[in-house]
């Protein structure tokens, strides 16, 4: 699900998207220096191009929780993109560069389509790979009161929303009023909050001082769940449908559009 590299930890999603950037860069120069025209230029723009393309697609799929937060829109750390859109703005503009100019035709069209096969091969693997281990993992949690709960007893027969979080967690901290009215506004999914390695007292403080009204509360004390999910970073949001097949993940802040997005894959559609 995750890598950490040093402090920094990236989603699988993110990183293979860097690499394919990086070996269209890569290629772009070799080839550019071959033919004698610049390349490396135009092949960051058109990463600059399907990065714009896939923010635009996803804040007009999810504008309305992003009326109340204008500023919302520009803020790219909760993650959301539209793949499709991204592709479709990518293959534009490396189509309008192809046509007007036409000295960079060879080398930019053999760096564009190097980095765009090593991402759709890479990130088809793992999508295959993750679909055959979707099932919600053997582990149990500690409620504050020490209880153990194993995952499979959290919400049976429901959609279940899994963050893990800890209190010395930026992200987290900012992303917990949103999971907070989510609670009440999705009635019929669980939201559970497996922190991370802390104590009960710790996380008592922690809720006090910020006025939070949680449900769900367990203590991950071991983090056993993140190591049987992959997760290397803080805060990570899993999505079981009511089968508790892991649906989707999201590694990092969460914003209303974004959660919204994970919800739409695991409850079923409104008549």
């Amino acid at each position: 699900m995750s890598v950490s590299i040093g402090p920094l930890s990236l989603s699988i999603g993110h990183l293979l998207l860097v690499i394919a950037f990086a070996l269209a860069l890569l290629i772009g120069g070799v080839l550019g220096r071959k033919y004698r025209v610049p390349v490396a230029g135009s092949v960051a723009d058109i990463f600059v191009v399907a990065m714009l393309s896939a923010r635009v697609g996803f804040v007009i799929h999810y504008f309305e929780h992003y009326q109340n937060d204008l500023l919302g829109i520009i803020d790219i750390r909760d993650g959301g993109f539209d793949v499709l859109w991204g592709i479709s703005g990518a293959i534009l503009f490396t189509g309008f560069l192809l046509w007007r100019r036409k000295a960079q035709r060879k080398p930019l069209a053999t760096a564009a389509l190097t980095g765009a096969l090593f991402w759709a091969a890479t990130a088809g693997t793992i999508t295959l790979i993750e679909q055959q281990a979707r099932g919600m993992p053997e582990v149990t949690l500690r409620s504050l009161n020490g209880e153990v709960v194993p995952m499979e007893q959290l919400a049976p027969g429901k959609p279940l929303v899994v963050n893990l979080w800890a209190t010395w967690c930026p992200p987290c901290i900012r992303e917990m009023p949103v999971l907070e009215e989510a609670q009440q506004f999705y009635p019929d999914v669980a939201f559970v909050f497996a922190n991370q390695r802390e104590q009960p007292e710790t996380i008592r403080s922690f809720l006090e001082e910020n006025r939070l009204n949680l449900s769900n509360l367990y203590r991950d004390d071991q983090a056993q769940l993140a190591r049987a999910v992959g997760s290397n970073g803080l805060p990570t949001t899993l999505f079981y449908n009511d089968q508790g097949e892991l649906v989707d993940s999201h590694m990092g802040e969460l914003s209303r559009a974004t959660l919204a997005r994970g919800l739409e894959k695991i409850r079923a559609p409104e008549e």
